[in-house]
């Protein structure tokens, strides 16, 4: 019976329709309410702390400072170590609440508290001659911060002394702006502490619920058993939720200040846009060097990102560029600014998507100086293995997809010379970009499988963020099991089962998935194709050697058409197509979902996505959704994606890779690659606005 490769609905879908599958905040009653206190200074120290106005409403349960909070066991975390000491590190620092009978007293009561401060001058500005600026030991992911192969810069300097010669050089500084996560359901955490076995549980909007146990069990001075975190039902998360934040100390927190009555937290939207988590803005220079026929000889890119004072973390941007292409000479390098600012933290492919941003539109450059087809010279620059390890890749099928992507499109239709296509009072242009993601398998997952009445039931502590897990882990079981799918019923959502990683990097499926067929092939050996009642195993996923011996990564390919107006320079995207190499799509329904919601993310990265911080007071201002603007329906037409028909027997024991991510990679430079096509204006500074056009527009 083959489940994997078939359509299929969403299990969960129909309670979503309903509204009676519960999310974090609609578990346990009988609760209190909790409302933060945030720091109104960028940097400085408490010195005064006046509660006395909200104890005394009516109501109100207890109010949170940092003189009656609970000491933290384990400080080293400046994201998560909150109500310890007076200091300030960035402005929208959780520095105290309030727990009431209700969310309307706890925020009527928490604006009654008056906080005194001791200022000192800060700083949230990033540019990239900084003083402060330094090489970080290592960048998210684990990646070394530097690479190089050969001499790039001796190649690119002799090149650009050189005129008229035999070598087309682009030397370009490309931006991505400060952005925040903002999944439809906002971080949410419901907390209660039962002080007689002195067990802390916790209903949370999480991407891990053992990752938000290993993360806070040490800070509480909890051991890992003394903890529990449920999350049968997220609404969203895109990397913001792959690990606590501050948010989950401080109602963990009030509910030990309260044994025995659950507290409530749903972060605001405006809260959503200060402590927890935002993607940094980063700014990157391509160097490259290509000979007349357009082979790259050399090419460096440096990536410069914020962090922050309070903890660091380095967005990845420049690694792609180590293994896309073909180079003899490459180096690469990353810097990092510490500011005031909260502590960044994962936004859908993280690095990937700013770094592919950058390389992408200078190919893009590179390609219109040397008179040539982008995809053209994605051909001339394939690399025959991974240029970065030497190893062979385990499926890189990135022409395919261009190819593919070409003939649906039309690619052929496209006229190379800018702004020379007009549709009425729309300039035309076409634009593409290469995708990449990498492959990852998380180490230490485990699944359990029972058998009872005839049917199977699979155990495992991953989380459904709303990407489909409860319908693909239920495929893949079914499959492994070689039984069909109605039999198979699926337990995640509850650190208290099998041991899972996080639903994060892409990897959630692979990580999971991988562990639910080494436990069903045990069973099957074990006990047949007709076990007895009660049966049960349990298994770690077994380790895959090819890992190391391949580079295992999925590739993409996005076209774009743009539309813009001839007057007001105003954007519009009426057809967009990815075309992907992600191994065998175990539920194709979903996966296409996916994909498409990462190219939306892609437009909306390239036109829409921007938070802008006021550097006078250090905060956010654009902290809603009417001034953080996101694509609506009316902005997204005709997006489609589809899958080569490719099973990588390397990656996984499913054949499949991950797919959450790749949509957005390179999806931003396609379409500012076609509003360059379209205009002859290369916009290099994220998102596009419509008065960077105005050069290009026609006069009349």
């Amino acid at each position: 019976m083959t489940a994997i490769g078939t359509s299929h609905a969403r299990i969960d879908g129909a309670d979503k329709v309903r509204g009676t599958a519960p999310y974090a905040y609609e578990h346990l009653t009988e609760a209190a309410y909790l409302w933060p206190i945030t720091a109104t200074i960028a940097r400085g120290r408490i010195t005064g702390f006046d509660t006395a106005a909200a104890e005394s409403t009516p109501g109100v349960l207890y109010v949170l400072t940092p003189e009656n909070a609970p000491e933290l066991a384990d400080t080293s975390s400046g994201d998560l170590t909150i109500l310890q000491s007076p200091e300030i590190a960035y402005r929208g620092q959780l520095i105290g609440a309030v727990v009431a009978e209700s969310p309307e007293t706890a925020r009527e009561a928490a604006s009654a508290v008056t906080v005194t401060y001791d200022e000192d001058a800060h700083d949230t500005e990033f540019r990239v001659d900084h003083p402060d600026s330094y090489r970080p030991e290592q960048v998210n992911g684990g990646f070394e911060p530097t690479s190089q192969d050969g001499d790039p810069d001796r190649i690119l300097d002799e090149a650009a002394s050189t005129t008229g010669g035999d070598t087309v050089t682009v030397d370009q500084w490309y931006s991505t702006p400060e952005e925040h996560n903002n999944p439809m359901e906002p971080h949410t955490v419901v907390a209660t502490w039962d002080a007689d076995a002195a067990v802390l549980t916790l209903y949370d909007s999480t991407q891990s619920t053992q990752g938000v146990v290993s993360s806070l069990a040490p800070v509480l001075g909890l051991e890992p058993e003394q903890m529990r975190v449920m999350a049968p039902h997220v609404g969203g998360g895109f990397g913001s939720k792959g690990s606590p934040h501050s948010h989950d100390v401080l109602a963990a927190m009030a509910a030990m200040r309260l044994p025995g009555r659950p507290v409530k937290f749903a972060v605001t939207r405006q809260h959503m846009f200060v402590y927890v988590g935002h993607r940094a803005p980063t700014r990157s220079r391509l160097r490259l060097a290509a000979d007349r026929d357009g082979h790259i000889t050399a090419m460096v890119h440096e990536a410069f990102t914020h962090s922050a004072h309070a903890g660091e973390f380095a967005e990845q941007a420049a690694v792609t560029s180590r293994s896309m292409y073909s180079a003899d000479h490459r180096r690469t390098d990353h810097h990092v600014v510490p500011l005031d600012v909260p502590v960044p933290f994962w936004m859908r492919a993280p690095g990937e998507a700013p770094g592919m941003f950058a390389g992408e539109v200078a190919m893009d450059e590179l390609a219109h100086a040397l008179d040539l087809d982008p995809i053209e010279l994605r051909v001339r620059n394939e690399p025959p293995e991974d240029p970065e390890t030497g190893n062979p890749w385990s499926s890189r099928r990135l022409l395919d997809c261009f190819r593919e992507g070409a003939r649906r499109f039309g690619w052929e239709r496209r006229v190379a010379e800018p702004a020379a296509r007009r549709n009425g009072r729309q300039l035309v242009g076409l634009g593409v970009a290469s995708s990449t993601y990498p492959h990852m398998v998380q180490p230490g997952n485990a699944a359990s499988i029972t058998h009872r009445d005839g049917r199977y039931t699979v155990r495992i502590a991953a989380t459904d963020i709303g990407t489909g897990a409860w319908t693909t882990l239920k495929i893949i079981a079914a499959d492994a099991l070689d039984v069909p799918t109605d039999v198979v019923d699926i337990e995640i959502g509850d650190s208290a089962l099998p041991s899972a990683t996080v639903a994060g990097g892409s990897s959630g499926t692979s990580s999971w998935g991988s562990a639910i067929v080494t436990a069903a092939h045990q069973f099957r050996a074990r006990f047949g194709d007709d076990p007895p009642p009660d049966a049960e195993l349990s298994a770690e996923a077994a380790d895959n050697p090819d890992l190391e011996k391949f580079t295992v990564a999925s590739f993409g390919a996005h076209f774009v058409e743009v539309g813009v107006d001839i007057d007001t320079g105003e954007i519009r995207i009426p057809r967009m197509l990815g075309v992907f190499s992600i191994g065998r799509a175990i539920n194709p329904r979903t996966v296409r979902s996916q994909l498409i919601g990462g190219m939306t993310f892609g437009i909306s990265m390239a036109l829409h996505e921007e938070s802008v911080r006021d550097h006078r007071f250090g905060h956010v201002v654009t902290q809603d959704l009417a001034e953080y603007h996101i694509p609506v329906h009316a902005d997204i037409a005709d997006v489609d994606a589809i899958c080569l028909d490719d099973r990588d027997e390397h990656a996984t024991p499913m054949g499949s890779r991950g797919a959450g991510e790749i949509g957005i990679v390179g999806s931003a430079a396609a379409v500012v690659n076609a509003i360059y096509n379209a205009t002859g204006v290369r916009v290099r500074n994220l998102p596009a606005h419509l008065d960077d056009l105005l050069g290009g527009l026609p006069d009349q």
